[in-house]
């Protein structure tokens, strides 16, 4: 019998890669043929022939498929596939998602329900892992996964003759380097982008320019906002309002120089690559070969993220010192994860920090397992907060810089805002690698369809780019609520807004939450606002945007806007929550929050 296993994933931060990853390794303790790979690396037509598959995906945006998985998706729902096609597979889907989403793993529930459509056996009920629980996604995905396991081996039994691997037992890494005797000069790591004519994406980046990168909070507010511009001349990067740009950031030099310390390497040595006899994994195709270790710490390995569980479990197998080893295993335990997320994620420790806090194990790593270990640094989105319309040739962008304390004496750092607000060009030209993606926000081709636009924060991003490109082609049926802390400390492009409200292009309505006793936020304003939102909504096909925190401000503006249907509509609770669905439905009610 064929034990082979295809193990496919749709990620978009890193963490159903990292899953898929990891049951990779635990089909190879089972001695059976393993693959993983991304949806969209792999030949989707080819599933008709697979024995045994685990989906792995996680759910982005407003119930979006990851980038990585959207072909394979669009292929999946073609409606000329037929209904027995998938009748030889035997599968599971294990969906990774965000409760305090409205759509929880609506791609994993609408994939497992189109795969029994095609015929295939599932040999589980779809699992729902979820990033709020207490324990993160792995406290539904361990019980899952040992019934996945129990019931693959009870299709595909080990050979005669063949047990489990043990736990502690090192697997083969993927990869083997290969270090060059030679010292070749290198360009800094930051700057290394390959030519390509196609446009600008995640393999192939535009340098974009930093034309300059203001704080716009004030000094004595405890949050750090910057305005930056890039300029993007000759990229052929093209955008609208709604869109998003991506960067991937790069570790601080000071990391870059502790990880080299702690494993003793040599940052200028040059090495290439070669997959291993066991690995099907290509060489990453973002590492140029030959590398140097200085550009791979600094520009690939991201040591500076707090560790999954999966770490813990690849560093045990390296343990020789036995307190150590213990301490390793319990982490990556079942029954440790209490330990683990009080030890790592309560006080958001880093694999940096890890590596120093076990240092015999650290000494004995073997350098060929440093892309098992440490996951790629994972590219971030910004809202794009302007429009070519106004400022041709450049994309700006609200940046907020994560700092906050917790047990650890070394403040916490956010990678990439922190990388980005360090970037000064007034001493001299520094570059950012960034590409353009479509964003969830779509907004009206009808010229006289009015924006109602909810954004406090730096959710205003989107809708600064919104406004500008409205303006400029003559559409002034613009609302905006804005809210933040104080009018005098974090109220981001106010002379912009005063401006077209001058010039009668604008309604502005702002809370400022701290200036008073008691706090005010958005969704008053928009229950004030009741008899000119219902009037937009009901009698001038007004679309209405929401974009920010996810926490309690969408609940609560939606909870406002159905409160302006009852109170201006004279509707049930229940007419307005449908009004407000059908909304949804037609694209006249869309959200972008992030947690």
């Amino acid at each position: 019998m064929d034990r082979a296993l295809l193990v496919l994933y749709g990620s978009q931060t890193g963490t159903a890669q990292d899953t898929a990853e990891r049951i990779g390794r635990q089909a190879q303790r089972r001695r059976m043929k393993v693959r993983v790979e991304a949806f969209d690396s792999y030949n989707v037509a080819g599933l008709i022939a697979e024995s045994l598959v685990v989906f792995v995906c996680s759910t982005t945006g407003q119930g979006d498929p990851p980038d990585n998985m959207k072909n394979f998706w669009r292929f999946l729902f073609r409606k000329s596939l037929p209904a027995g096609s998938l009748c030889r597979l035997d599968c599971v889907v294990l969906g990774l998602g965000d409760s305090s989403y409205p759509k929880f793993n609506f791609i994993a529930k609408k994939l497992s329900k189109r795969l029994l459509q095609l015929g295939a056996n599932a040999l589980l009920p779809v699992g729902l892992a979820d990033d709020q629980h207490d324990l993160g996604p792995d406290a539904v995905a361990d019980p899952w996964l040992k019934a996945f396991w129990e019931k693959s081996l009870a299709l595909y039994p080990l050979p005669a003759g063949q047990s489990l691997m043990r736990d502690e037992e090192p697997l083969p890494p993927r990869y083997v380097f290969h270090f060059l005797d030679d010292i070749m000069e290198e360009s800094s790591g930051r700057l290394r982008v390959q030519e390509d004519s196609g446009p600008p994406s995640s393999a192939h980046p535009f340098l974009a320019r930093v034309v300059f990168n203001h704080r716009v909070t004030s000094l004595s507010h405890f949050q750090e906002v910057r305005h930056m511009e890039f300029d993007i001349s000759g990229s052929n990067i093209e955008f609208t309002a709604g869109d998003v740009v991506m960067m991937r950031p790069c570790n601080a030099p000071e990391d870059v120089d502790q990880f080299c310390q702690l494993l003793r390497l040599d940052p200028q040595s040059q090495f290439t690559l070669k997959p291993t006899d066991s690995s099907t994994a290509a060489v990453p195709g973002r590492l140029p070969q030959p590398c140097s270790v200085r550009h791979l710490v600094e520009s690939f390995l991201d040591v500076s993220a707090v560790p999954r569980r999966s770490f813990f479990e690849l560093l045990a197998t390296f343990a020789t010192n036995e307190l150590e080893r213990e301490k390793l295993t319990e982490f990556s335990s079942a029954q440790g994860q209490d330990e683990l997320y009080a030890y790592c994620n309560r006080p958001r420790r880093t694999a940096l920090e890890v590596l120093a806090d076990f240092p015999h194990t650290t000494a004995e790593l073997k350098v060929d397992y440093l892309l098992d270990l440490f996951p790629e640094i994972q590219p971030r989105s910004f809202s794009i907060a302007s429009s070519l319309l106004v400022h041709p040739n450049r994309i700006q962008i609200l940046l907020a810089v994560v700092q906050y304390r917790t047990i650890m004496q070394k403040p916490r750092m956010g990678m990439c805002s922190s990388w980005l607000a360090s970037l000064d060009p007034s001493q001299g030209d520094v570059y950012v690698p960034l590409w353009v993606k479509k964003g969830s926000l779509k907004f009206p081709r009808d010229p006289d369809s009015p924006v109602i636009m909810v954004g406090p924060g730096t959710g205003v991003a989107p809708f600064r780019s919104a406004l500008q490109e409205r303006i400029s082609q003559g559409r002034t049926a613009n609302v905006l609520f804005f809210g933040c802390r104080s009018e005098s400390k974090d109220f981001y492009c106010r002379a912009e807004w005063e401006e077209m409200v001058k010039a009668g292009q604008l309604i502005l309505s702002t809370a400022f939450s701290r200036d008073q006793e008691d706090k005010i936020y958005v969704q008053q304003r928009v229950r004030e606002q009741a008899k000119l939102l219902w009037d937009l909504i009901a009698n001038k096909n007004a679309v209405f945007y929401i974009a920010g925190n996810a926490k309690q401000m969408p609940t609560g503006v939606c909870d406002a806007l159905k409160e302006v249907f009852q109170t201006e509509g004279g509707m049930s609770a229940s007419q307005a929550q449908e009004m407000l669905d059908a909304m949804e439905k037609s694209g006249r009610f869309q959200s972008e929050t992030w947690s």
